[in-house]
């Protein structure tokens, strides 16, 4: 089998030759691996490791796309700017981590309804049509499964307003949240029609939902069943009417938010993240007869380098998801320059070793 034909039958839970396999890193990794002669130049980790899937991230739901962002502040270390959204972000400039939210213009649906809404127009200016052209190209010679990958609406929404202010609001003022929802959903779809008949279908489609931190959710599942999973159903069923089958990735504790994230169709969910609270094995005994599942190998088993560790990671795991057809290795978050490049070769080695049927 090839990656397309293993990834499509894993995500319908059918009997393929072995497990998947697919990794996300920090870029900084990257580029350690390849100042250590690990990756040749023009070299893809796709086809260093031989990765069932391919993404390609196409569409830019900044709100000002005429806006040039502006630098507030700057030290040795640090970069704070403004931008498109009305956000102010803080960033490290040598090494990859999550910005720092300074403040937002946007604070409630005054402001929503003012600086954001009416900017979020459907136009082919936001998607990057030679991006997914070449990656849609490059996935279909090398057997590759390819998957348009973006955000969904949780992720669209928390860039203008701050996940404080999004929070409160679903409290305070859950018609607002549910508008900027709906509203994101519509762009997102739109897009996805524009860039779709141009260029034609992916094989999948990949959304980016972090509505989770460490033992619990963002939010309670009545709130995701009352203000999110609505739009979350229309942006899967969009997918789902062109034969396309849908990731979501999610990183923190979202056990609680699965059931409705099921019911919303998600076909895969991804990176189960240990550290957080979550359990690979728990959730594909509560709802691998569903969907797949891609993650929850602790990626603290790596930072390690020790072989040993890392064995007993994936001999605890594989074995039992093996038997349900239905999963792809991945660390439970992007690999950092911390983990050495022999550790991460022999993890990949180790895992298809174990998960050949």
């Amino acid at each position: 089998m090839n990656g397309k034909e293993r990834t499509l039958a894993i995500l319908k839970r059918q009997k393929t030759d072995r497990i998947g396999l697919y990794e996300h890193f920090w870029s900084d990794t990257h580029k350690a691996w390849a100042q250590e002669g690990h990756i040749k130049a023009g070299q893809s980790l796709e086809d260093l490791f031989g990765y069932d899937i391919q993404e390609a991230w196409s569409l830019n739901l900044t709100a000002d796309l005429d806006f040039v962002p502006k630098v507030i502040a700057e030290t040795e270390n640090t970069i704070t700017t403004l931008d498109g959204n009305g956000a102010t972000l803080k960033t490290y400039k040598h090494h990859d981590t999550t910005p720092e939210h300074i403040g937002y213009l946007v604070e409630d649906r005054a402001g929503w309804d003012k600086h954001i809404k009416p900017k979020l127009t459907l136009s082919p200016r936001r998607v990057h049509f030679e991006g997914y052209r070449q990656a849609k190209a490059a996935a279909k010679a090398a057997g590759r499964a390819f998957f348009v990958s973006g955000v969904n609406v949780f992720e669209a929404m928390h860039p203008v307003c701050g996940h404080i202010n999004m929070l409160m609001g679903m409290a305070e003022d859950p018609d607002w949240v549910a508008d900027m929802a709906n509203t994101y959903a519509q762009l997102i779809t739109g897009l996805h029609e524009i860039l779709f008949d141009q260029e034609g279908p992916p094989d999948g489609v990949w959304y980016y939902e972090d509505m989770g931190f460490k033992d619990k959710p963002f939010m309670s599942p009545r709130m995701y069943h009352d203000l999110i999973q609505p739009a979350h159903a229309a942006t899967i069923a969009h997918a789902h009417q062109r034969g396309l089958p849908v990731i979501m990735h999610s990183c923190g504790f979202v056990e609680p938010l699965l059931g409705g994230m099921v019911d919303a169709g998600i076909d895969c969910l991804q990176v189960i993240e240990v550290k957080a609270g979550m359990d690979l094995l728990k959730l594909n005994r509560a709802f691998g007869d569903r969907i797949a599942f891609m993650g929850g190998i602790d990626v603290r088993t790596l930072y390690t380098n020790d072989r040993t560790i890392i064995n007993r990671e994936l001999v605890s795991k594989l074995p039992e998801m093996m038997q349900t057809h239905n999963y792809f290795v991945h660390s439970d978050h992007s690999i950092p320059k911390t983990v050495h490049f022999d550790t991460y070769r022999y993890f990949v080695d180790r895992a298809m070793e174990l998960g050949r049927y």
